[in-house]
């Protein structure tokens, strides 16, 4: 198992398809978006290479490769206005691993890593993230990183016919 990063630099359609099938699989789109009822949550998403190019202007995008395969994506933004602490130099990321066939195998721990040493050499000093309540493995995951709780905020996507809370936590580098 070969795992490599790419930095997205320009859209492309083959990474438009990639997002475009997880934004759209039931397994993942639950994960991927909020939702603030039954009808947001069935809603098809299209990814067009312009919506990309959209996404590129405001986000440091990264590939997440295995033997070739695009499996994920790793993101971040500086500064952005969904920040819970408005701390100056602060990205806000995210990791998606799309393909089923690599999850649970340590890739999405690896990444991370990876992205915070990406966000490192930027000179930022902090990572905030939000991640919904019922996203267990996520959760353990960003502990396990460092992550540290700092927020709960009620009502913030639709699942499983409830809303659940957004949990927005942050490390220090």
């Amino acid at each position: 198992m070969n795992i490599t990063y790419e930095k997205l630099t320009e859209p492309t359609t083959e990474f438009a398809e990639a997002l475009g099938k997880w934004e759209n699989d039931p397994d993942l789109k639950h994960l991927m978006r909020p939702n603030q009822n039954k009808e947001d949550l069935e809603k098809e998403s299209t990814v067009t290479l312009d919506s990309l190019k959209q996404r590129l202007a405001h986000n440091q995008i990264f590939l997440i490769r295995m033997d070739g395969q695009i499996i994920g994506e790793l993101s971040y933004q500086i500064d952005p206005g969904q920040l819970y602490k408005k701390e100056e130099g602060t990205a806000w990321i995210g990791i998606t691993i799309g393909e089923k066939i690599a999850r649970g195998k340590g890739i999405g721990f690896s990444a991370m890593q990876f992205l915070e040493e990406q966000i490192r050499q930027q000179g930022l000093k902090r990572m905030e993230l939000g991640v919904f309540e019922f996203n267990t493995i996520a959760i353990k995951l960003y502990r396990k990183l460092g992550f540290k709780e700092i927020a709960r905020i009620d009502n913030f996507t639709f699942w499983m016919d409830k809303m659940w809370q957004d949990i927005r936590m942050e490390k220090y580098l």
